[in-house]
């Protein structure tokens, strides 16, 4: 039997990347998947019709998940297609990188509304499904520089530290109606985003890493399948870092 069999996961921010890779992973263990993205544009098209492939049921939701009346909407919609909702992944996500010196006020606010207020938005509108079924599994993907912080990157380090805690404080919170909460810390995984950096700076990042390589989409993607099954049945409140052991 599939790890997943029967269960319905909602990922945010999952037409590509990271969040793309975890819903096709979780697909491919027999879950259906609901995903979000601000636009559904034709590589969230794409990513639907790789997903049926699995012989599950797989829909895209146009969704802006910084905003509270919309995250709600969604889940609304996504129960109303599917049922119910087993697994919720806080994937959106965005930078504005700058120094705090030049850092403006809305570069800050757009980075914690997006990676930490989206989440909010969706553990507050999932937690009475979740409560209701007495079970549920929330995964916060959070960043090595919510635990070690970074120069340059204030706004998106206090995310992501912010992602850690909500997933910690939700863990106590829920854990006693069966609904575990966690969070993994990604380091740096090769993505659309990387791909865009010179060379050079990519070889001086694998140098920082014991395993001499960037992560892959995958890499996480198998570790938030733990955490979405019943293997990680006894694990809350964690905070599992996929850095290649950049950050120990």
């Amino acid at each position: 039997m599939k790890l997943l069999e029967g269960k319905t996961a909602l990922i945010t921010g999952a037409a590509r990347g990271i969040g793309k890779a975890i819903a096709i992973k979780f697909a491919s263990e027999g879950a259906n998947i609901a995903f979000t993205d601000l636009v559904i544009d034709e590589k969230g098209k794409a990513t639907e019709v790789e997903i049926q492939h699995f012989g599950v049921k797989v829909k895209g939701y146009a969704s802006n998940a910084a905003n509270f009346e919309e995250a709600h909407k969604t889940v609304g919609e996504v129960l109303n297609d599917f049922g119910k909702i087993d697994i919720l992944v806080n994937n959106a996500g965005i930078t504005r990188d700058g120094l705090m010196l030049r850092m403006s006020e809305q570069q800050w606010d757009m980075v914690i509304n997006v990676n930490l207020k989206s989440a909010f938005n969706f553990i507050h509108a999932v937690t009475p499904v979740m409560m209701k079924q007495k079970s549920g599994s929330i995964i916060n993907m959070a960043s090595v520089v919510g635990v070690s912080g970074n120069a340059g990157q204030a706004n998106y380090s206090a995310s992501k530290a912010g992602m850690i805690g909500l997933a910690k404080s939700v863990a106590k919170e829920l854990g006693a109606r069966g609904i575990r909460a966690n969070a993994i810390a990604p380091g740096f995984i090769i993505t659309e985003m990387t791909d865009t950096l010179p060379e050079k700076v990519r070889e001086e990042w694998e140098k920082q890493i014991p395993l001499r390589r960037g992560g892959t989409p995958e890499d996480v993607a198998n570790v938030s399948l733990f955490l979405a099954s019943d293997l990680s049945s006894y694990v809350t409140g964690q905070v599992i870092q996929v850095c290649g052991g950049m950050n120990t």
